[in-house]
């Protein structure tokens, strides 16, 4: 089944984060009823995959400022597919920063969060699952702009509400300090 690797991930998660438990159950229930979970013609909403990208010393997070949503957020993007979520992370904070070294830090799940995309010309309102882990540069900190972003930054992780005030992404930030 090539939901079974996410899952098993996800009960991980519950274990580690036992006070996220409904939003991880939240989520398995959404992929064990949809088979087509990782593709975005499930219209409902479907899995994707992000990255809280790390500066090689850990001291700072590369933000984008998105374009369709205008606000500051981690790197992150659609499954198209891939069930290996992790990879889905890597790929699209590679493709979204033009850094081409970035490493997984960890296999575990850093994050998962649940939020409505509005609608647009040509999809209506659905739900983004999205799985996020932490991608950490290998030395290499320069960036390049994609068409998806208005700007990146690399902010200092204790100046984060500086750039955003969004519940997920401060949750973020505090299970980065709390880990460090």
């Amino acid at each position: 089944m090539h939901r079974a690797g996410l899952l098993k991930l996800i009960q991980q998660y519950k274990k580690k984060y036992p006070l996220e438990t409904s939003v991880a159950d939240t989520m398995v229930a959404f992929i064990e009823s949809h088979e087509d979970c990782f593709e975005r013609t499930q219209l409902s909403g479907h899995i994707t995959g992000s990255a809280w990208v790390v500066n090689q010393t850990g001291t700072h997070v590369l933000l984008t400022h998105h374009r369709k949503l205008n606000r500051w957020l981690q790197l992150g993007g659609h499954a198209d597919g891939q069930s290996e979520i992790i990879e889905v992370a890597k790929r699209e904070g590679m493709e979204e920063s033009g850094i081409d070294d970035l490493c997984i830090d960890s296999p575990e799940i850093f994050d998962l969060d649940i939020h409505a995309i509005p609608a647009n010309g040509k999809e209506p309102e659905h739900l983004h699952y999205d799985v996020r882990f932490v991608l950490r540069t290998a030395g290499n900190e320069k960036f390049v702009i994609s068409e998806e972003s208005h700007s990146l930054a690399w902010v200092p992780i204790d100046d984060l509400c500086r750039y955003t005030k969004e519940a997920s992404m401060l949750r973020m930030r505090d299970k980065w300090i709390e880990r460090s």
